[in-house]
């Protein structure tokens, strides 16, 4: 399975937060799927650490060991996935959520997040 995280999962699954359940913390640490975390969601948290809206238990030059420690693939943003942006329904308002949509969709991943809101468009969704 390809699993693309929302920022909200893998800041709780990084941060151990009672939040995320057992079920999709024992998803993302089964080794025979794929994770991905988006460039977007980097810079979402980059923005709301600049602003001191979120705290992070590490670094924020720790993510990147993270990374590599749960094997998590960073997603970069193609042209293609802004052309799926240009066109999605507006039934999410977030542009940092609108953009994993498209990602999501035109890579075929499965999208991690408890936002009930990504069920509107063409996408798999798996939380509880």
């Amino acid at each position: 399975m390809k699993i693309l995280l929302d920022t909200h999962t893998f800041l709780w699954y990084i941060q151990d937060n009672q939040r995320l359940s057992v079920k999709v913390a024992e998803l993302l640490e089964n080794s025979r799927h794929d994770l991905y975390l988006s460039i977007v969601s980097l810079w979402e948290i980059a923005i709301k650490v600049g602003k001191g809206k979120l705290i992070l238990d590490n670094s924020f030059d720790e993510l990147q060991e993270i990374f590599g420690q749960l094997k998590i693939e960073n997603l970069p943003v193609t042209f293609a996935d802004t052309k799926i942006y240009i066109d999605l329904p507006s039934h999410h308002g977030d542009p940092f959520d609108r953009m994993l949509i498209a990602q999501a969709m035109n890579h075929s991943l499965i999208v991690v997040s408890r936002d009930s809101a990504f069920d509107a468009y063409p996408i798999q969704r798996l939380w509880d």
